[in-house]
C-alpha cells in the first residue's frame, strides 16, 4: 500500500446518513447531501456506516445506496464503504469474495459484535478479512456497539502485520488507549477519531483526522477544525471545538443518526425520518438542537 494512498484518509471523512422519505430511500436528498459535504471540503466520504443506518437496510437497498453514491461522487473524493462488520467471520469472508468493489477505495470494518471474542479472536477475524479484501481496510473500534474493545496492542499488531490495514477509526473514548496506539503504530498507519466529541483532544495527542457525524451538516466548519489541528494551530482548533461543544449532547440524546438528521432537516437537505427501532428526534429536543445549531451557523460566519 503506497503512502500516498494512505494519506488520502488524513483529515475529515464524513459518515453519510441515508435519507428517508415516507419510508423509502430519498435519493434526491442523498445527492444533495453528497454534493453538500464535498463542496464543503471534506477529504473523503463513508457510505453505509452506523450513521447510514445500514443495519436497517435490505441488501438490495444497501447496494442501491452504494451504487448511487459511487455515481454521484464520480471519483471526486475517496469513497469508503461499509458495513463490513459481522459476528460470523466465514460469512463476512464470503460476502467480501462476492462483492463488487468497483468505485470503492477502502472499507470500514467493525470488530465482531455480541460474541465478545478474545483479542486473539479479533486479530484472527481481521486477518481472515485481510486475506480476501482487494481494497485497504480501516479498522473500526467502537466498544459501545460491539461490546468488546480492540485493545491498543491488537490494533498495532494488525497494522504491523499487514499494510492493507491503513487506519483505525478509534471510538473507544479512551485517550490513554489512543496515545498507546499513536506511540507504537507504524509510521504510515493513521489514527482517526471515531466520534466528534473526542476529535480535537485525540488530534492534539497525534491523531490525523476523523470520520465525522457532524460534518454531514457542517462540513466546512468541522473540516476547518481538523485542518487547524493538523497544522498545529491549537488556538483556532480549540476555538472551533468549543463552538461545537454545546451541540453534541442534542445530536446524540436520542441516538444516532436521529440528531444529525434533525440538523439536516433544519438545512432542508433531508427529512428527520429514521427507521425503527429508531424514531425521529422528539419536539422538545428538536427545539433545543435548532436553537443551538442556528447559533453556531451565525457564529461560524465570523469565526471560520
Amino acid at each position: 500500500m503506497s503512502v500516498m494512498k494512505q494519506q488520502q484518509y488524513r483529515g475529515t471523512g464524513v459518515a453519510l446518513v441515508t435519507p428517508f422519505k415516507n419510508g423509502k430511500i430519498d435519493f434526491t436528498a442523498l445527492e444533495k447531501l453528497i454534493n453538500h459535504v464535498i463542496d464543503g471540503g471534506v477529504n473523503y466520504i463513508v457510505s453505509l456506516g452506523t450513521t447510514g443506518e445500514a443495519i436497517v437496510l435490505s441488501e438490495k437497498e444497501a447496494r442501491a445506496v452504494l451504487d448511487f453514491t459511487i455515481k454521484t461522487n464520480n471519483k471526486r473524493v475517496p469513497l469508503v464503504a461499509g458495513p463490513f462488520g459481522h459476528n460470523n467471520t466465514a460469512e463476512l469472508v464470503e460476502k467480501i469474495n462476492a462483492f463488487d468493489f468497483e468505485g470503492i477505495d477502502a472499507i470500514l470494518s467493525s470488530s465482531p459484535s455480541y460474541n465478545k471474542p478474545t483479542q486473539e479472536g479479533i486479530f484472527q477475524h481481521y486477518m481472515a478479512i485481510e486475506k480476501v479484501c482487494p481494497v485497504p481496510i480501516i479498522i473500526y473500534n467502537v466498544p459501545s456497539r460491539t461490546a468488546s474493545n480492540i485493545r491498543a496492542e491488537t490494533i498495532v499488531r494488525l497494522a504491523k502485520t499487514s499494510t492493507n490495514f491503513i487506519a483505525v477509526k478509534e471510538a473507544s473514548g479512551d485517550l490513554y488507549q489512543g496515545m498507546q496506539i499513536i506511540k507504537n503504530k507504524p509510521e504510515n498507519f493513521l489514527v482517526l477519531s471515531g466520534d466528534d466529541i473526542s476529535c480535537f483532544p485525540l488530534m492534539a495527542i497525534g491523531a490525523e483526522g476523523v470520520i465525522s457525524v457532524l460534518a454531514n451538516a457542517l462540513p466546512f466548519q468541522f473540516s476547518e477544525m481538523v485542518k487547524a489541528s493538523l497544522a498545529h494551530d491549537i488556538s483556532k482548533a480549540q476555538q472551533l471545538n468549543y463552538l461545537f461543544l454545546d451541540l453534541h449532547q442534542w445530536l446524540y440524546i436520542e441516538g444516532n443518526p436521529t440528531g444529525i438528521k434533525a440538523a439536516l432537516a433544519i438545512l432542508n437537505i433531508c427529512t428527520k425520518d429514521v427507521r425503527l427501532p429508531l424514531v425521529p428526534l422528539s419536539d422538545q429536543y428538536f427545539r433545543q438542537l435548532e436553537k443551538i445549531f442556528n447559533l453556531i451557523l451565525s457564529k461560524s460566519n465570523s469565526k471560520v
